[in-house]
């Protein structure tokens, strides 16, 4: 794994500017992992030879990580995963009505 350290700052989004603060980049080898803290949860993050797990199980690990996904649709017809700690609900659905996003589906349910 190598990190490369980054402080820029850019503001993005349509109705409300939102600034964003980029402080590393991160290169991982094939079977690396980088594991997230957000209260008490974990969230990793885990590169391939293929690509990226950008998420683990979305129905069982994440799910007892207090995380939920959902595919999110903005005005742009732009679709995003989004992956949302349980403790966070309301403050997710804010953001998305405050942002024009609609939530198509959450995706641990099924």
């Amino acid at each position: 794994m190598k990190i490369k350290k980054k402080n820029r700052s850019f503001v993005v989004g349509e109705k409300k500017k939102l600034q964003i603060k980029h402080v590393a980049n991160v290169t991982l080898e094939n079977d690396e992992q980088l594991t997230f803290l957000f209260k008490n949860s974990e969230y990793d993050f885990v590169k391939k030879n293929w690509g990226f797990y950008a998420t683990p199980s979305i129905n069982g690990r994440l799910k007892n990580e207090r995380f939920f996904s959902a595919l999110v649709k903005n005005k742009k017809k732009m679709l995003y995963l989004m992956v949302v700690h349980k403790s966070k609900i309301r403050e997710f659905n804010k953001y998305c009505k405050s942002h024009n996003q609609k939530i198509i589906k959450w995706l641990y349910k099924d």
